[in-house]
């Protein structure tokens, strides 16, 4: 059984002794120990069960691509689940407790799936949960539900903080082993900006354990001496703990950085979430060695040759007293050799290979170990551990042949590099036959847009399994012990008896068998991507590490086609899984969605103003004075804004500049007229649709330089139309040299409006505002009262109006000096209502209230917007269909009640005739609505079947309790030419 050696251990610290808990049961360890090592030096074994069996599972592996061993850590609010005990870094007072079983971990009440085994084969669920259909909600969906998952989420917030933080680099490299280091320092010598992620707290990779001399040097110092160079270069920058999680198009790598997983409570963010923009990406991923297929492989005590010299080496723990060694290659003769270096038995190699003549296999006969060629493994006996081994033929009949006594089995079926990275891009692969693996093929990398590769594999990833090949890769000198070959991949023994076969997994987690993989292929499941959803084959939270390769071998023998016929299926990020906190980061709590402050808050704050939600921002609605009602402070901002003179905070207005040689051949296609032919100086309103041609935005252009452009966008759409340009940007028109920037919270926007603006300006004093010098859309960079604006001349309300752009760090400043400088003039403020009422009474449309996904801008009279010259844009095939361009849409019209009242919003037109249900028949709706102290009556606008055509008819609109009779009218209520702006 397992236990803590009393000498070694190369990564833990005996003097830091250190106490956790496994299930409620106090366990000792020591600082440098993962988890898993500390539960086999404590004789924990069995740290599991499965998914669908309930069978007893212990540690396969030592690294990422454990499947079996998952545990909840913590409790109560720091409950974690599905956490591998290789990857988690013991600490004083860590709590863990196992997962999937009832009522304990010892007797599981679920074993009983195991016993009915044969009644689950491969797609069971597609076969049964079929008829009748009323089982589904009292009988399969309580089941199916209550047996999902493998631990206990938390109910509790996280108590925990998380970081999120962005990276640049000119080449990032991923894994910190002897070729991460190498291709790091050649990178950082010659002057580029270089990071270097290792995903564990370790540098090296497996060197330290496999031993050899590089350089002249044991592989640890050559480590730390690679180490000391890079950190003298401040172009270099090192992270441990860190995981290269995914590659994405150019050059956009997710990392993920554990930084205080192993000090909880020190202050520090538990995890944090890095975006990273690489030049190229360096995969230095290594590779993981293949388990094998044969009955009870997954007894605990069944582990990866590796990983057991892993844990004697690293952390000098015993897996077990009594080893047998099962292998295809030379590699596996390595465990031996370390097995009996610890004062351990090796009960036998057994040995698929007719001959193992390799000089490792030598050294192992030569220490009095027999080595059992031509052998394979029948089953391994042992329920909660292993007991005993049978061995039989590996070629022909004969069944068992010997039964070994031992109580740990190290497996190794070769070597896989981990190609996920290069893959993520759409790297390919090519098929080495001779060393039975998948490995990166150079001459198909990925490639930007330039044609420069944007990943390249290297060392164990890229093919080279030994440290003497890796180094040469690297231009390094390397020596090994002894060479280790790899022969093909081994699946089953063919001596084995056929009903042993239920028990010979090949995906532990889900408890995918080699018979489902055979059943599959027998009900015509050829294509590997179709074999894993019906077997559910590398879909379990390892992601096929250790089961993909067996798998498609097993698939292409029965298919009776090579492997690389049946190819690999799709690898997709993240490489393993990130934590619900990281992916938040701070997006939490009020920050979950940040309420955004304009420039001058703190003065609307002072105001006694009432609030609006436009968005992520709060506007006001109305600044109120004492003894009125908000629909009376909206009455006299109205009249004194179209009397005198009013201030808005505009600030709101989404801003994004569109720069570059192809960017007015971009805004053409975002917008439904010409951009540009706009000159420099000048505006230009503009609309813009999706490409179904409904209409999704609005708003002022103007262009400032030959190559670049302002669009202004509706409050509180700055993020979703940023978004959608670089959608197109990225998806569509990637090759166009197009650069967009939200500069939304970049600038402060103050608009001074109504027929004495211009006076307020001309007192502030710095630049000419006369309609000579600055005409009607048009704008102007200059200084105002000592501060550098740059003045729009546009208009939403239909009185003359400047719109001025501050930097957001002169708002408040600026805006102070505006209301001192208007105090002459009458200037108040006005608020969000006050502006909604003004432009309903211009007749101009609001994104939201006249849109409603539905409606293209020909339904709102505004095709005059629309370019006749163009060829395309956005949405216009769309809009050329039958139904978009029918006569009998909705169109935008003005409504007026007969008797002066306000119509109810979103009130229904009725007409003639009802439905099948009963129900009038309609022909139109209100879209916006108010009471205009203007012309003192209700006005409206709203979309009417036939509007235009039907000027000065009645309308019958009905609501809840409410009916009221309306007149279409021409939706432009007030200064119908024009004249009051453009003064």
């Amino acid at each position: 059984m397992s236990t803590r050696l009393s000498k070694g251990g190369r990564l833990i610290d005996r003097a830091r002794p250190m106490g956790f808990t496994f299930n409620g049961k106090p366990m000792r360890g020591f600082a440098g120990d993962s988890l898993a090592a500390a539960l086999l030096a404590n004789g924990q074994v069995l740290m599991g069960r499965s998914f669908k069996y309930h069978r007893p599972r212990g540690v396969v592996a030592s690294g990422s691509e454990e499947p079996n061993a998952l545990v909840n850590l913590g409790r109560n609010a720091r409950q974690e689940p599905d956490q591998r005990v290789t990857t988690t870094e013991l600490f004083d007072g860590l709590e863990a407790t196992s997962q999937n079983h009832w009522p304990s971990l010892e007797f599981d009440v679920g074993i009983v799936n195991n016993m009915v085994g044969k009644l689950f084969p491969a797609g069971f669920y597609y076969k049964t949960f079929m008829a009748p259909k009323a089982a589904w909600k009292h009988l399969f969906e309580p089941v199916i539900r209550k047996a999902a998952g493998l631990g206990t989420a938390a109910k509790e917030a996280d108590p925990d903080r998380y970081e999120q933080a962005y990276g640049y680099c000119d080449v990032l490299v991923a894994g910190g082993g002897v070729a991460g280091l190498a291709a790091a320092l050649k990178a950082g010598a010659e002057g580029k900006r270089v990071i270097v992620m290792e995903m564990t707290p370790h540098w090296g990779g497996r060197a330290p354990v496999d031993g050899g001399l590089i350089e002249g040097q044991a592989p640890q110092d050559w480590i730390e001496a690679q180490l000391a160079e890079l950190r003298k270069l401040p172009n270099v920058r090192l992270m441990a703990r860190t995981m290269v999680a995914g590659l994405h198009n150019h050059g956009y790598a997710i990392c993920y950085e554990r930084v205080a997983d192993h000090t909880p409570g020190d202050g520090r963010p538990r995890h944090r979430l890095w975006r990273i923009r690489a030049g190229e990406t360096v995969a230095a991923t290594g590779a993981i060695e293949r388990p094998l297929a044969f009955a009870g492989n997954d007894v605990p005590g069944v582990m990866l040759a590796g990983a057991v010299r892993d844990y004697i080496v690293n952390w000098a723990v015993s897996p077990g007293d009594r080893v047998v060694v099962v292998t295809n290659n030379d590699d596996a003769y390595r465990t031996a050799l370390a097995v009996l270096d610890a004062g351990l038995t090796v009960v036998a190699v057994v040995d698929a290979r007719d001959r193992a003549a390799g000089e490792l296999a030598q050294q192992v006969r030569a220490r009095g170990v027999q080595v059992l060629e031509g052998r394979g493994i029948a089953g391994v006996l042992g329920g909660k551990h292993v007991t005993h081994v049978q061995v039989c033929a590996q070629a022909g009949e004969g069944g068992v042949t010997e039964t070994l006594d031992c109580d740990c089995v190290a497996m190794s079926g070769g070597w896989s590099p981990v190609v996920h990275l290069f893959s993520h891009l759409g790297g390919k692969l090519i098929w080495d036959e001779a060393a039975a693996m998948f490995r990166p093929d150079a001459s198909r990398a990925p490639t930007g847009p330039d044609g420069a590769v944007l990943v390249r594999a290297v060392g164990a990833a890229n093919g080279h399994l030994t440290l003497d090949a890796i180094a040469a890769e690297a231009g390094l000198s390397a020596t090994v012990e002894a060479e280790a070959p790899i022969t093909p991949v081994w699946v089953m023994p063919a001596g084995a008896k056929q009903a042993l076969r239920f028990k010979a997994f090949l995906d532990y987690q889900n408890d995918v068998k080699v018979s489902d993989v055979e059943l599959a292929a027998r009900e015509g499941y050829t294509s590997v991507e179709h074999t894993k959803r019906y077997t559910t084959l590398g879909m379990a939270s390892d992601q096929g590490k250790l089961s993909n390769i067996n798998g498609l071998a097993i698939l292409s023998d029965t298919l009776g086609q090579a492997i690389p016929t049946t190819g690999t299926t799709t690898f997709r990020p993240p490489y393993t899984p990130i934590s619900f906190g990281a992916m938040a980061g701070e997006a939490r709590g009020e920050l979950f969605q940040p309420r955004r402050r304009t420039a001058m808050q703190d003065w609307h704050e002072a105001q006694n103003f009432h609030w609006e939600p436009v968005g992520f921002w709060r506007r006001p609605y109305c600044y109120p004075q004492a003894g009125e009602t908000h629909a009376d402070a909206v009455s006299r901002e109205i009249i004194n804004t179209r009397t005198n003179v009013g201030v808005l905070d505009a600030s709101t207005l989404g801003k994004i500049v569109v720069k570059g040689p192809d960017a007015g051949k971009f805004l053409d296609m975002m917008y439904t007229n010409m951009m540009s032919t706009l000159p420099v100086g000048k505006c230009r309103y503009g609309l813009m649709c999706n490409e179904n041609g409904f209409l999704m935005d609005d708003g002022v252009v103007a262009r400032i330089a030959e190559d670049t452009w302002l669009c202004h966008t509706t409050s509180g759409g700055a993020d979703r139309i940023h978004a959608h340009m670089e959608d197109w940007l990225q998806c569509e028109w990637w090759d166009w040299k197009v650069y967009t920037a939200n500069l939304t919270e970049q600038y402060a926007q103050i608009a001074v409006v109504g027929p004495k603006a211009r006076q307020v300006l001309e007192k502030l004093g710095g630049m000419d505002v006369s309609k000579a010098a600055l005409p009607f859309m048009t704008w102007a960079d200059g200084t105002l009262a000592d501060t550098p604006v740059r003045v729009y001349r546009i208009s939403f309300s239909g009185e003359l109006s400047y719109e001025i752009a501050v930097p957001a760090n002169k708002g408040a400043a600026f805006w102070e000096k505006v209301i001192a400088a208007g105090r002459e003039f009458g200037m108040m403020p006005y608020g969000t209502e006050a502006l909604h009422v003004m432009r309903a009474e211009k007749g101009f449309i609001m994104i939201g209230d006249e849109t409603d996904g539905t409606v293209i801008p020909q339904d709102l009279g505004l095709g005059w917007a629309i370019s006749k010259k163009k060829a395309d844009y956005l949405g216009k095939r769309a809009q050329e269909r039958s139904f978009m361009a029918s006569k009998d849409r909705l169109r935008l019209v003005g409504l007026e009640t007969l008797d002066g009242s306000v119509l109810p919003d979103g009130i229904y037109a009725v007409a003639d005739g009802s439905n099948e249900s009963g129900q009038r028949n309609t022909q139109g709706r209100v879209t916006s609505t108010y009471y205009s102290p203007t012309l003192k009556k209700g006005i409206a606008m709203g979309l009417v079947v036939h509007g235009p055509e039907r000027m000065g008819e009645v309308l019958e609109f009905i609501g809840k309790d409410v009916s009221v009779k309306a007149r279409i009218v021409d939706p432009c209520f007030y200064d119908k030419e024009g004249e009051k702006a453009d003064v």
